[in-house]
């Protein structure tokens, strides 16, 4: 539950930056061309660290399309967790 938590906290905090223009401590605006990049960065770095066989085995790039898909979206969907169970096989 407590991963659960930090999830719709962290797509919450990102929707609101994105929303409101916020910008990083370079200058840099967070948009959405910016959360994209960041989300494909950091699968990236998981594959790595996970390695190859795993990562493609594993739900990394759905959670991660979900959590773009919520950060991004025009208007406030009121939980991740609701439609992330729906992709629990």
């Amino acid at each position: 539950m407590e991963d659960a938590a930090t999830a719709e906290i962290s797509r919450t905090q990102v929707w609101q930056w994105v929303r409101h223009g916020a910008r990083l401590s370079d200058g840099r605006a967070v948009d959405i061309a910016l959360v994209r990049r960041t989300i494909q960065q950091q699968l990236e770095k998981l594959r790595g660290l996970v390695g190859q066989a795993r990562f493609d085995s594993g739900n990394y790039e759905r959670a991660a399309r979900l959590f773009e898909d919520m950060s991004l979206t025009e208007s406030f969907p009121d939980f991740l967790t609701v439609p992330a169970y729906d992709l629990l096989d």
